[in-house]
């Protein structure tokens, strides 16, 4: 029996190396029925280029992951513009094996995140009638058995609408980056769910968001207007809503770089501080969205006489007096 047929969207914009690095540890995953659609947001650098020439095999990814694996080059490039995806009906890549083609979506200018998925996702429906949709992080390496881990929960449980995989530290692969979470409504906190099994939860990151193509057709895309993030929070409740279930799998692996304008951002401590308030504010914004009014009164009273001074300045003082002490 075949595999389900799973679309894997990957969205790239000025990031060549690691996209590079991320479709090299696809391309050697024990899964045999798949597509890999690349979605370009308008990169500025060479990405593009650089991209043909590792499809030729002039560019020999090193990992500490995998081992280069030269027998599935040349792999041969499909391309189109936006436009040309939506129109085209004949994939040429349908008699291609999985890890011999890639499918390049080229976007005139940056979408963000939730509409350049949703190019790569409108394209996969239209054209390749996916059971799965997989969108997944550039900046990622996955382990070989991650996707028949996540189509086989999904084959034995078809109340399952979205699954996350565990995701590690790039760097410290035996360190948790991300799990699954539940939503505390009252507070608007997101709790942790470390499980060491299968687990229905309300949130999985949308680094590797495993989506039944049955539930976008129902539900819709991801809301394109949440430029800013929190998009994958927003598409699990509403997958919640409509009845199926979010679950996370920690059978499922993959690793997660932190880019390095994060780990800068992450030694200032003060715009680390910053940012933790602005992104506190911008999710309880979506949560706002789906809770009950009682519940986001207590929200944004916990956000201002809580949240805001703790992180705000409790938080900024005990750095600075760290230092002096120092």
């Amino acid at each position: 029996m075949d595999n389900p047929k799973v679309s894997i969207i990957i969205l790239n914009w000025n990031g060549w190396k690691d996209t590079i690095e991320c479709l090299e540890s696809v391309y050697q995953i024990n899964y045999s029925n798949y597509d890999i659609i690349l979605v370009d947001n308008h990169s500025k650098d060479k990405s593009i280029r650089q991209i043909k020439n590792y499809a030729e095999g002039k560019i020999k990814v090193k990992s500490k992951f995998f081992d280069y694996n030269s027998k599935n080059k040349p792999i041969k490039i499909i391309e189109y513009s936006k436009e040309e995806s939506l129109k085209t009906d004949e994939p040429q890549s349908k008699d291609l094996n999985s890890c011999t083609k890639l499918i390049l979506i080229k976007n005139e200018k940056n979408y963000g995140f939730a509409e350049g998925n949703n190019i790569g996702m409108r394209y996969a429906l239209k054209n390749l009638n996916p059971t799965y949709i997989l969108l997944l992080n550039n900046d990622t390496v996955v382990d070989k058995e991650f996707l028949g881990e996540l189509s086989n929960t999904g084959e034995i449980d078809k109340n399952i609408g979205v699954m996350g995989p565990k995701i590690c530290y790039y760097n410290k692969p035996n360190k948790l980056w991300s799990v699954g979470r539940k939503i505390e409504w009252w507070s608007g906190y997101l709790g942790f769910i470390n499980s060491k099994f299968v687990k229905e939860v309300d949130w999985v990151s949308g680094c590797a968001l495993f989506i039944r193509s049955s539930l976008i057709k129902k539900i819709g895309l991801l809301d394109s207007k949440l430029f800013f993030g929190w998009e994958d929070i927003d598409y699990c409740i509403r997958t919640t809503r409509s009845g199926l279930k979010v679950i996370y799998n920690p059978n499922s692996v993959i690793k997660h770089k932190i880019s390095k304008s994060r780990e800068k951002l992450y030694k200032n401590k003060l715009l680390t501080h910053y940012n933790r308030i602005k992104n506190r504010f911008f999710f309880l914004k979506v949560l706002r969205k789906y809770s009950l009014l009682y519940q986001s009164i207590s929200q944004f009273i916990i956000f201002f006489l809580v949240y805001l001074p703790l992180i705000g300045l409790i938080m900024p003082l005990y750095s600075s007096f760290s230092k002096i002490l120092k």
